[in-house]
């Protein structure tokens, strides 16, 4: 089964993701293939460059060819993309300050994103 992940609640990403997500993608033993992720609110934190949760998904992500997505919008709000609120789901926000692989959209960017790797279920944290 193919999964993606939208990290939406509070310390889904320092709790849900880091502490059982992670370690069990790791160990190859999660369940299922994820082949997403989208981080929305303070959940981008732990994304940045030098984060060890984020130097580790960024690993398994390339590893797996998995999309680590911020929403872009809450980037720019955040210092850790290139752009402005206008530029919002057009595409053209750029990550920066990030772990290596992570890019910047809105449902837009993450709709085609996912497209090709056709996710069975998408689940929200």
């Amino acid at each position: 089964m193919k999964v993606a992940y939208i990290f939406a609640t509070n310390l889904a990403s320092t709790f849900k993701l880091a502490t059982m997500i992670l370690p069990q993608l790791e160990r190859g033993d999660h369940g299922a293939q994820v082949v997403g992720m989208m981080f929305f609110d303070d959940n981008i934190f732990c994304l940045r460059a030098g984060d060890p949760v984020g130097e580790r998904l960024a690993h398994i992500a390339k590893q797996n060819g998995m999309l680590l997505m911020v929403c872009d919008q809450c980037a720019v709000r955040r210092g850790l993309a290139e752009g402005t609120f206008d530029q919002c789901g057009t595409g053209s926000v750029k990550a920066k300050g990030l772990v290596e692989g992570v890019v910047c959209g809105c449902f837009p960017q993450l709709y085609e994103a996912l497209a090709e790797a056709k996710p069975d279920q998408v689940i929200t944290l």
